[in-house]
Formats: structure tokens, sequence, C-alpha cells
């Protein structure tokens, strides 16, 4: 577990929570909402931490027993509020974890906190049980709400709780931080940071994953030779993609970074913008040869591809014609 400070980014959210301690005006029910990734543990469970703090520190001291327990996860007033099945968060485990729990007082702190990793997976009778406990807290009953989908919550449960929604953080911050704190090369870090697109753990992720790197050797070795291959060749090439059928949605982003790069290296002759900057002589062989009409239209068709797939369209198709796309432009 991770104090305040050692947040990337989201330091409007991390000033909100600070603030609402020093001036005791902590609500009883918050929504932390924000893509995957994106932090909303680590913000939560800083909250909560400094909120137990015996030394009333705003950033949790990191000292104090109950810090301690809160870092080991430990903390007997610091409740994970779990779930059995993948998808579906019941009504007898917000009943048993949260709504009896509740009415017990806190065994050694000044409040009681109960973090819903995936809330949104909460289903209706779940959420009205909730409810009802968010409407008559006790005075030290705090319960925050991480979710990707805040929509997917009754409005009834989004009017009595404080949304905090996770914005974007800056590229050169994730960039920075890979850099100095996880000793990322800088090439490979302009990918991770192009491709999480503000999210500092994905970017985190993929800067420490084997398939990540795999896959992209594979994207990059494709669209290298893909211009001079025939179209009896496509077959192969359709193959070689489908080997990452279950993470093509990101297959395609590496491709949509690669054809930004080609269309910026076109506009400005810049190898300094590019993101794939180890890649300097192939950019500059592509955006020879392709029109600005052309690189347009096969980002176009990355997109289409992107939708089609989510359509259930069948993959070799829609594979098949996106590479068509690539090679008629």
């Amino acid at each position: 577990m991770a104090g305040f400070k050692d947040i990337v980014g989201h330091e409007q959210i991390i000033e909100h929570l600070k603030n609402a301690i020093s001036l005791e005006k902590v609500s009883h029910a918050y929504i932390l909402n924000g893509p995957e990734s994106s932090g909303k543990m680590m913000i939560a469970e800083a909250f909560a931490m400094a909120l137990q703090c015996e030394n009333h520190d705003v950033e949790g001291c990191m000292e104090c027993r109950s810090c301690k327990q809160a870092i080991d996860h430990n903390q007997p007033d610091i409740i994970y509020v779990t779930h059995e099945k993948p998808n579906n968060i019941s009504v007898d485990e917000i009943r048993a974890q949260l709504n009896n729990d509740i009415a017990i007082k806190p065994y050694s702190s000044k409040y009681k906190i109960y973090i819903i990793d995936e809330a949104e997976k909460m289903n209706q009778q779940a959420q009205n049980a909730l409810l009802k406990t968010i409407e008559e807290p006790p005075a030290y009953g705090i319960i925050l709400l991480l979710t990707t989908n805040a929509d997917s919550f009754l409005q009834t449960i989004r009017s009595r709780c404080i949304t905090l929604n996770l914005k974007a953080v800056k590229d050169e911050t994730i960039h920075k931080y890979l850099m100095e704190k996880k000793q990322i090369p800088d090439y490979q870090a302009d990918v991770c940071t192009a491709f999480a697109q503000g999210v500092v753990g994905k970017a985190v992720k993929l800067a420490g994953s084997d398939d990540f790197n795999e896959m992209k050797k594979s994207a990059l070795q494709l669209l290298k030779r893909l211009d001079d291959i025939d179209l009896y060749e496509l077959t192969a090439a359709v193959k070689q993609i489908t080997e990452y059928k279950l993470q093509v949605q990101d297959y395609f982003d590496l491709m949509m970074i690669w054809y930004r790069d080609v269309l910026y290296m076109k506009a400005t002759n810049d190898v300094n913008g590019l993101i794939f900057n180890d890649e300097v002589y192939d950019i500059k062989k592509q955006a020879a040869k392709h029109s600005y009409n052309g690189i347009n239209n096969i980002l176009e068709g990355l997109e289409k591809a992107k939708i089609r797939l989510n359509a259930n369209v069948n993959f070799e198709l829609v594979i098949e014609l996106l590479l068509m796309t690539i090679k008629e432009n």
C-alpha cells in the first residue's frame, strides 16, 4: 500500500481528499471513477490509511501502528468487500460484508472504511441494499466505491456520493516516472506512454510485459513488409495477427501509433516527435511512399476494424479487409 505522495498524477483528487481530512469534512460515501489500472485502488488505500492514522497526518505517517497495519493490509477497520463470482457482486455479499458489519463499532480506529472494488458489478438488489446503508450511515462509516463505470449505479446512489473522476495523467508525467522510477529505457518508455493513454498502471504493466514486447515486435515486423508482400501472401499475414486474437485491440493500437508516426514524419520530417523513434529508417520509407490521403484512409480503416470486431464480425474477414485497405493506400 502506498501513501498519497507515491501516487503519480491525480493531484486535484488528492488535494480534495487531504482537505476533507484536515477540515474534518469527510463524506460518508465516495465514488472513484476511472479506467482500469488508473490508480483508483491506490487513492482509496492512501485515503483510508490517512483517515485512520494515529498521528492524524493527512498523508498517513507510515509509522504508527494503524499505518503499518494498513500497509500490510490487515488494519481491522479498513475492510475490502470481496465477491466470489467474477462478474457479479451479490446482495448477500453486500449484506454480510457491509450492511451487517457496519452496525458494529470500529475495532481500534475513528472510522470503519469499506472499499468496494469493481463496484459496477453490483447487481440491482445489491445496489438497493447498499443504498439503505448510504442513506443512514453511522457517523464512523465511510464507503468507497471503485468503478470503471459510475453510470452503472442507481441515480439514488450517485446523488448521495461524492464522485471523483480520475482524469488521464499527462504523457510527460508518465514518461518521466517510467524512466526515473522504473528505469525503463527512453525508446520503450515512449511506446508504453503513448499506448497507455494517460493510465499510469497500464504504462507500468506494459513496460514490464514480455508478451507486449513480443506483440510489438510482431506488429512492426508485419507493418514494415506489408507494402511489399503479394496478395497471395495475405493469408499468412492474417494468420500472424490471429495469434494475437485475444489482444487484437492492443495490436490495432500499435498499428495506429505506427501510422500516426508515418503521418507525422510526412508532415514535419522531424524524427524527434516520433513514438517509434528507433524505427526512423522504415518510417521515413513509408512516409515517402504513402500519400496524406492514403495514411488517413489507413487510420480510418483501423477505426472501422475495431468497430467491426466489437460488433462480432468474422475475425479473419475484418483482418483481411484491413490489410487490403493498407495495401491499397
